[in-house]
């Protein structure tokens, strides 16, 4: 027999159906040589403070740093049916041997291996690694299993950021809450987000608006600008001078460009253009894409790849043709798709990037929850886009002297729609508006030389605007990038988080009371601001993450040593107590 474990029940379900084993029993399915269970997501983590000893019962500062030795697990109480099946199966007389089938990635790494550590199995043990929950994925997954032992380094990456985030979380959260007598959690990753948005808050508040002018002029068709002026009576005497005199065209350039089309969804793209759209938080987007994955859908969605494997042209092309039938605004548009844009590699790490699947012939997608309607049709119109034609299109600019000011005119033509035409039918397919295009201007024909007597002019009032509120969209791209300066080029993971985790930090920070949602924009509480000004900045500043990532990733690959890592960690533990033990008037006020 063999057992294969899958991170949740659902999953099980679809490997149990795809290898055709149907026998329910109490918390697995059995039949033809297989037996199939699930962990309920984290099963097993690191035990509290209070497992190293009862003096930590207690939140006390003087019983800080709390390092331990020997590093104890516990079960999840609410879970513990679960794994108490789990370790019976493990140990049953005819199993021999043990099926990793939790995601194919870090944390999923941990979850399975937790289990198998605390449950005392010894027998040997094998990775499934897959990117879609189609029948042929799972059937060509399980004909190459690897290893398990193969995955040593990246379970020890994984456990180094456990034991990593469980030191500086509950260190840091006890020490300043007791230097504060208020419970202030601290986290490596909220942190830095939350002083993001404490930085952007603050930006909005102190900021003063002023008022500016441009004097236009409308020279036969052309409409052209001023650059800022910032006094009243002095745009008022521009627009007397310009009336009464002379345009001169000094210059018209013209310029081909084109606007390659968008890359594929990796989740925080996917999540930031369902916010942008539909408005969806960044824990909605990911729950519609698991839900659709698990319904086999999608693909894999907790991936920061943007392009599919070199093998998947043809997988590509069969999804591509299938989406031009099963998508309403593609009815009779003639496309030829250019795979190779959206093929590499060496740009795909542990995921490709997330697509439709061929199993979206077999389903109604008018019969899915509109919410998981707008999400599959999201990810299959970018694979169109991503495949189609760039956009070219020509730019005109031309510049004129009037006055002793110059003033600049811009037009543009496009040459060759492109993705833009097949992004257009999707826009008015979904009635969805977009906020930022401009309208075309095309600009009349215009010579160097050419000049206007006594044309019209008019003044327009303007004032600086201030910066925007962070919405989900545009904090997931600030996480994404942050500490980037600090960041190696090699690192695999950039910024706060990884993309599997931003959206739960977000929820993480409204929960906790030190961020609060106002429609689509995401505000700091006072709490908030708070927490951030007591904090010191090696935990507010996202370049602690930016140095755990790239170590991390380090460990995974086995160019870096876990132990010199969590050495690292426990000494900067040590440093923090040591640091803040005590504080000062103003800082407690």
């Amino acid at each position: 027999m063999k057992l294969i474990i899958a991170e949740k029940p659902s999953v099980a379900q679809t490997i149990a159906a795809a290898l055709g084993v149907k026998g329910k029993q109490d918390g697995y399915i059995e039949g033809g040589g297989y037996l199939i269970s699930w962990c309920v997501g984290h099963l097993v983590q690191l035990a509290e403070a209070a497992a190293y000893g009862e003096q930590y019962r207690k939140w006390q500062l003087d019983s800080l740093p709390i390092l331990p030795e020997e590093w104890q697990y516990a079960v999840d109480p609410d879970k513990g049916k679960q794994f108490a099946t789990l370790k019976e199966l493990m140990h049953r007389a005819d199993v021999s041997e043990v099926i990793n089938a939790c995601d194919a990635g870090r944390e999923g790494e941990l979850i399975f291996r937790f289990v198998y550590e605390v449950a005392g199995c010894k027998k040997p043990m094998r990775r499934l690694w897959i990117s879609s929950m189609e029948d042929g994925a799972i059937k060509a997954g399980f004909a190459s299993l690897k290893d398990g032992r193969e995955y040593d380094a990246l379970f020890a990456s994984a456990l180094c950021r456990a034991k990593a985030d469980w030191l500086i979380g509950i260190n840091a959260t006890r020490l300043f809450s007791c230097l504060y007598g208020k419970t202030l959690n601290v986290g490596r990753v909220q942190t830095p987000t939350l002083k993001m948005l404490t930085d952007r808050d603050a930006a909005i508040s102190h900021f003063q608006k002023e008022k500016y002018y441009h004097v236009r002029l409308c020279l036969s068709g052309a409409e052209a600008a001023s650059g800022r002026i910032s006094d009243k009576a002095e745009a008022d005497a521009l627009k007397g001078a310009c009336e009464a005199g002379k345009a001169v065209c000094v210059s018209v350039t013209r310029e081909k460009k084109s606007a390659a089309p968008p890359k594929l969804f990796d989740l925080t793209s996917l999540q930031r253009e369902a916010n942008r759209i539909f408005g969806y938080t960044a824990k909605q987007t990911l729950d519609l894409a698991q839900a659709l994955y698990e319904k086999r859908l999608l693909t894999y969605p907790r991936t920061d790849s943007s392009f599919l494997t070199d093998d998947m042209g043809g997988t590509a092309a069969g999804i591509i043709a299938l989406l031009c039938e099963k998508l309403p605004f593609m009815a009779g548009a003639d496309f030829t798709p250019d795979i190779a844009k959206v093929t590499d590699s060496k740009k795909v790490s542990d995921h490709h990037a997330i697509i439709p699947t061929m199993e979206l012939a077999k389903a109604d997608p008018d019969a899915l929850p509109e919410s998981e309607r707008n999400i599959i049709t999201l990810a299959g119109a970018r694979l169109l886009f991503a495949t189609a034609e760039p956009h070219i299109f020509e730019a005109v600019t031309a510049v004129f002297t009037c006055g002793g000011y110059t003033f600049t005119a811009k037009g543009k033509t496009t040459l060759c729609e492109g993705w833009c035409e097949i992004e257009k039918l999707s826009r008015a397919a979904s009635e969805e508006q977009d906020e930022d295009a401009e309208p075309e201007a095309v600009l009349p024909p215009l010579a160097e030389g050419q000049t206007f007597d006594n044309p019209a002019a008019e003044i327009s009032e303007r004032y600086t605007q201030p910066p925007k509120a962070f919405t989900e969209d545009t904090l997931l791209s600030a996480m994404e990038s942050a500490g980037k300066e600090d960041t190696p080029e090699d690192a695999e993971r950039k910024g706060l988080g990884t993309t599997a985790t931003r959206a739960g930090i977000i929820e993480k920070l409204i929960s906790a009371g030190f961020a609060e949602r106002k429609g689509k924009k995401l505000i700091p509480t006072k709490d908030g601001y708070n927490l951030v000004a007591i904090l010191p900045d090696s935990l507010t500043s996202p370049q602690l993450t930016a140095e755990w990532e790239t170590r991390l990733t380090g460990i995974a690959k086995g160019s870096d040593s876990p132990a010199d890592f969590m050495r690292g960690i426990e000494e900067m533990t040590a440093g923090l107590v040591k640091t803040y033990s005590a504080i000062s008037e103003d800082k407690a006020k």
